[in-house]
């Protein structure tokens, strides 16, 4: 586009940041509500003992239970699986990635992740705790959980682990890392729940509250982070983009050396002309961003 007649600089891509912040708002604002509606009515059957689901849950979990005891390599593998995909391993798995960001200059990003577990943790400890829906019991069960059934914490902590991945890995991939990433997402947090229900230590609903929750979670949680500090989160994933670039596609990125690049900058603002100030008066030289003292 050539810039107008009278000297003023054409503003064309400055909508396009609030229009994505947006968009954004509004898919974590019906992520949340819409998760917790749907918690909400499944809450609401469970308590009131609803005869459907609860058929529905015994039918499940007793014909799984009657399947693992007659296949002990079946059941061996649903253990194993369930100890790889364990809460613990989950947050601590989240964990890591938060200090990254961190130690990184994602400071936003990394109290995103950081939060994420938290809040993950509380509403698994308030559901069970308010609820208090006992576990499926057996004369001989094939595995043991203590604590309350609902939700799935296994289901809980996966979903939001694997959904936090998900978005962290997103700008960097392409349409094809995309697909990958999502389809092992999905494909780990459904056998992680499955494993919860194949053992007997979970009723089916339990895991369906524990994925629900999680999307309530993650939902919410960024929701407010967006609200709270709006781009915040935008800045710092470019922010991963430029410390985890390789330094010579920094220099061809950019044209100039990357230390001098402000990473809160996107690429295409990294050298931009001035104004035009008017006829008669030389113009201007391009403004590079100041060098930053926690360049990369």
């Amino acid at each position: 586009m050539y810039p107008p007649i009278d000297g003023t600089r054409a503003d064309t891509g400055s909508a396009a940041p609030a229009v994505r912040r947006r968009q954004r708002l509004l898919i974590c604002s019906a992520l949340a509500f819409g998760s917790a509606a749907l918690l909400g009515v499944l809450l609401a059957l469970v308590t009131a003992h609803w005869g459907p689901l609860a058929r529905l849950d015994r039918g499940w979990v007793n014909s799984l239970h009657g399947y693992a005891l007659q296949h002990n390599i079946w059941t061996a593998a649903m253990q194993t699986l369930a100890d790889i995909g364990s809460t613990i391993t989950m947050r601590v798995l989240l964990g890591l990635a938060a200090v990254w960001l961190w130690a990184i200059g994602a400071r936003t990003l990394g109290g995103w992740a950081a939060t994420l577990i938290l809040t993950g943790w509380l509403a698994s400890w308030l559901g069970k705790n308010v609820v208090g829906r006992e576990r499926p019991r057996f004369a001989a069960p094939v595995a043991q959980a203590s604590g309350y059934s609902f939700p799935s914490g296994h289901a809980l902590a996966s979903a939001i682990t694997c959904a936090a991945l998900v978005i962290l890995i997103w700008p960097r991939a392409n349409r094809a890392g995309r697909a990958v990433a999502c389809t092992a997402a999905t494909l780990a947090v459904l056998a992680i729940g499955w494993t919860r229900i194949a053992l007997g230590v979970h009723w089916p609903s339990d895991v369906l509250a524990g994925w629900l929750t999680a999307a309530l979670v993650v939902g919410a949680v960024t929701l407010a982070v967006e609200l709270w500090q709006p781009g915040a989160l935008s800045r710092d994933v470019r922010r991963v983009d430029w410390r985890t670039r390789p330094r010579i596609q920094r220099v061809l990125a950019t044209g100039a050396p990357g230390p001098d690049l402000d990473p809160d900058l996107g690429f295409d603002q990294a050298f931009t002309p001035a104004p035009n100030p008017g006829p008669g008066l030389a113009p201007e030289p391009l403004r590079r961003p100041a060098r930053r003292a926690d360049g990369p």
